[in-house]
């Protein structure tokens, strides 16, 4: 049967807040019987919006994670709670039952996606619902993709094997895998986030002056093994990305017409501007 699955694209979120804003309209002052009571005004972000910022001046991007619930197939919330306060719909959405969660705070430390929240004032755990009562009432999509401006939400209703197609053809992938639960978020250009670059601009002297050089070619490779190439653009800068970081030793090579070959060994942590390279 067909399952709602969430598509974030990471290189399209702005860090608008829109979401958040919607949800916070949503569930603040409400409360909706069989899906959640009322949201506490503050210190919940049921969407949350993570930061990271990668290289160094001049050379740096930022990029911003919206973290929820997972919606897992494989839910650590459903299998610790007590009295089958926590349910997993046959559309794929889980739900946290208001009053058969009361008192189970151990709810809040068995998401290892740190999505569920302590609602201190009702005692109960709470987490972002997929807006499953509007889109019972007839909703096509929850209301966070609805005023999602920048594109970087998109709801899916399919068959398992169609999404699985779908995240195979664009790259899609899920936070934290190691953890197993079957997540139906799916995360497109996670790389932003969670991955590492290496770049640095080209340069080299002509008489008196200094000038970027275009057009070099660049390689990278790890332990004697070409991993990518590419070529300088018009202002001499390089870049690549999608790097895992902690993987050992990288070697820059630079080649340029009428230029010595130049090579750099790079021990890659966090994403690393390597400055203007002399050649």
């Amino acid at each position: 049967m067909s399952k709602w699955n969430l598509i974030v694209d990471v290189a399209n979120c702005t860090n608008c807040q829109l979401c958040v804003l919607a949800n916070h309209d949503e569930h603040v002052g409400n409360s909706f019987p069989g899906y959640a009571a009322e949201m506490p005004k503050h210190g919940h972000k049921w969407i949350n919006i993570q930061r990271k910022e990668r290289g160094q001046t001049p050379m740096i991007d930022v990029a911003f994670l919206p973290v929820m619930c997972q919606h897992c197939d494989d839910a650590p919330c459903v299998k610790k709670a007590e009295n089958g306060a926590v349910t997993k719909r046959a559309d794929g959405i889980v739900i946290i039952d208001p009053e058969k969660a009361k008192g189970q705070r151990h709810l809040v430390d068995a998401c290892p996606y740190g999505a569920v929240w302590w609602n201190e004032e009702k005692q109960i755990p709470q987490h972002w619902i997929f807006d499953a009562h509007l889109l019972d009432d007839g909703w096509k999509e929850p209301r966070a993709v609805t005023v999602c401006s920048a594109g970087a939400l998109e709801a899916v209703k399919t068959n398992d094997a169609d999404m699985q197609r779908r995240a195979a053809s664009e790259g899609l992938e899920h936070l934290k895998p190691e953890a197993g639960t079957k997540p139906r978020i799916w995360y497109k250009n996670l790389s932003r986030f969670n991955r590492s670059f290496i770049g640095g601009s080209v340069e080299a002297a002509a008489g008196d002056t200094v000038d970027c050089v275009p057009g070099a070619a660049v390689t990278l490779s790890r332990n004697d093994r070409q991993v990518a190439e590419t070529t300088t653009d018009v202002y001499g800068d390089f870049k690549f990305d999608g790097l895992e970081a902690d993987r050992g030793q990288y070697r820059v090579e630079i080649k340029a017409e009428g230029h010595p070959p130049k090579s750099l060994d790079v021990t890659l942590g966090d994403s690393v501007y390597l400055g203007e390279i002399r050649i």
